[in-house]
């Protein structure tokens, strides 16, 4: 303002904004949120009168200063923004040469890292500065220093809104005939409001996003969390998240609610004459702003898609990733809205929190399916064992890289007579660990296994766990775990088969005969470890009446926290009684979703055999 003493002006400002060295909750609600968006342990809103500098809004700062609410000119560094009307950013006061009038700040505020962006009032002038404040040296990212600088636009309109509050409460006692500029103050004073609010809006939008998209596990979740993650007067309609494949678009489905825009199109081309698709072709944001701007610059196809959507405002944000855009944010209004320079950068900034949950999503979706993929690979495709039936079931740990030791293993063994029955070699076992390595080792000790079986006729699974033992003491295998190696013969005399089996410390199997009646099977000897060296194991033999149904499984069905396994085992074989005389496929299904406390906590696998 032109022949106007800022001091002067800025006296009278600081007068009519009513603020003084006393806690104020407005300007406190600021300071918090300085804290809580740059991670800073101390932040205040710093007011500049004649001979000191108030400090209405704090947080963090230490005492006396923090119940003085004021501070002297020798600890004023925002003096510097108030005479500059400039930012000031500060890695390291101690180091910094515009600082050295001011050491007090440094030593008696344990002020290292600062940045301060002005505070103004509707003519410009600068009151003070809102201010961050770190006790370590820091360098200030340019995320870090715009949401600051929306923080204190927000504020100063909190301050324009007191002040013309008051000057619109002056007017009004001194003239009847000054109505007219009480109702523009007024007007002003509702627009200053708005613009506080929406500034409020969007600082608690990405302090939401940045809380609420850290914990992401997957696309799915993302979606889910962003659903609720916009709000405030200028809420979208809708907003859509659509994940960039080769040459397409794929919208992400909300896992929730039904939105007739996923229903309509699943997957569009980057190629299509769609806003969202022109985002991601030319890297960059994309808005327009009412249907006349759609009409002119877009496809009928897409005219039309967004009529029946009811869209009128349509802002398309690319998703940057640490390589390349990951895909596209796109941000909807059923009325026609005017997005602000703020809130589009508020909403980019937003979209930099997404962009970091997806691709943390894709990594994660990715990881699962090849770990899936590859865990599926190595478990055995299980032979027509006619005319034994056989079923098996492999559910994955709720948690980890979803693979890990359990397998399950079926094949036939050479005929004993041309034309007659087979026997059929089972095994169900379970080497530690829930990893990559676990994986490895167990498909090496499979194919020994089988190995060890097929060179001993009559093939004894005590002498093939025996040599698997010897082979595992002498190679470098890193061997660890428990298995239930079985034959199953047809009987040598009457009708049934018989069941021999060399248990190596696994939980026991069950054998369930058709009077209902279930047994277990604890017959056992040590678990497999090469660190034991060669064993000479033992073997089991039992004979099966035609329909009894035997069940191998691992610990991760048994196994709950807080529960105890031999109760678990009670609980399982009492569910065999029960469904035993059902088709295998049928038993482990109902094996399989039974009720239980917690998701498991380690892979899960069970084989169901029936003896014709």
């Amino acid at each position: 303002m032109t022949g106007v003493d800022p001091g002067s002006a800025r006296r009278r400002a600081l007068i009519l904004a009513g603020l003084s060295a006393a806690s104020d909750p407005g300007m406190d609600r600021f300071a918090r949120l300085v804290s809580r968006l740059l991670r800073v342990p101390v932040a205040f809103v710093s007011l500049v009168e004649e001979d000191r500098q108030i400090l209405p809004g704090l947080y963090g700062l230490l005492q006396p200063w923090a119940a003085a609410r004021a501070l002297p000119p020798s600890h004023a560094l925002c003096r510097s923004v108030v005479d500059s009307g400039q930012p000031l950013v500060v890695p390291d006061a101690r180091t910094d040469e515009r600082l050295r009038t001011s050491p007090a700040a440094v030593e008696d505020l344990g002020v290292v890292a600062y940045a301060g962006m002005p505070l103004t009032d509707a003519d410009g002038i600068v009151l003070g500065a809102l201010c961050a404040v770190d006790h370590e040296p820091r360098t200030w990212s340019d995320g870090e220093l715009s949401d600051l600088e929306d923080l204190a636009a927000a504020c100063s309109a909190e301050l324009c809104l007191r002040i013309l509050s008051a000057q619109s409460r002056s007017v009004q006692k001194v003239l009847e005939t000054a109505r007219a500029g009480a109702d523009r103050a007024r007007s002003d004073a509702q627009r200053l409001e708005r613009d506080a609010q929406a500034g409020l809006d969007h600082a608690e939008l990405l302090l939401r996003a940045s809380e609420e998209l850290a914990r992401t596990s997957g696309l799915e979740d993302v979606r889910r969390r962003l659903r609720d993650l916009f709000v405030g007067a200028g809420k979208p309609s809708y907003v859509g998240l659509l994940v960039a494949e080769k040459d397409e678009l794929h919208w992400v489905p909300d896992p929730d609610i039904e939105h007739a825009v996923e229903r309509e199109v699943l997957t569009m081309p980057v190629t299509a004459a769609f806003p969202s698709a022109r985002a991601m072709r030319e890297r960059r944001p994309v808005f327009v702003p009412d249907r006349e701007a759609l009409v002119a610059d877009y496809g009928p196809e897409a005219v039309g898609f967004f009529d029946r959507m009811g869209f009128t405002t349509v802002l398309c944000l690319p998703l940057w990733g640490s390589r390349s855009v990951l895909g596209v944010l796109t941000v909807c209004w059923a009325k026609r809205h005017e997005v602000g320079v703020t809130e589009r950068a508020t909403l980019t900034a937003a979209s930099g929190y997404i962009a970091q949950a997806v691709e943390r999503a894709l990594y994660l979706d990715e990881r699962v399916s090849v770990a899936r993929q590859l865990q599926e690979a190595m478990l055995t495709d299980l032979p027509l064992a006619d005319p034994l039936e056989i079923s098996a079931l492999y559910q994955p740990a709720a948690v980890g890289d979803m693979i890990g030791g359990d397998w399950y293993d079926a094949y036939h063994l050479p005929p004993a007579s041309a034309g007659g029955s087979r026997a059929l070699m089972v095994t169900v076992g379970d080497i530690t660990g829930h990893d990559m390595h676990a994986a490895t080792i167990m498909g090496q000790i499979r194919s020994m296994l089988r190995q060890a079986t097929l060179d001993h006729p009559p093939y004894s699974p005590a002498t093939a766990l025996t040599a698997l033992d010897a082979a595992c003491s002498i190679l470098p295998v890193e061997a660890s775990g428990t298995l239930v190696h079985a034959r199953l013969a047809p009987a040598e005399n009457g009708p049934g088969w018989t069941l021999t089996w060399s248990n190596a410390g696994h939980p026991p199997p069950l054998l369930r005969t058709p009077d209902g009646r279930v047994t277990i099977l604890v017959e056992h000897d040590i678990l497999l470890h090469r660190s034991l060296g060669p064993f000479l194991r033992t073997e089991a033999r039992r004979d099966l009446p035609p329909g009894s149904t035997l069940l191998l499984y691992t610990d991760g069905l048994i196994e709950r926290r807080g529960h105890d396994i031999d109760a678990s085992i009670a609980r399982l074989g009492a569910l065999l009684a029960r469904h035993g005389d059902r088709p295998p496929a049928e038993l482990l299904r109902r094996i399989s979703s039974r009720p239980a406390d917690d998701a498991p906590g380690d892979d899960v696998v069970v084989l169901a055999l029936r003896a014709p």
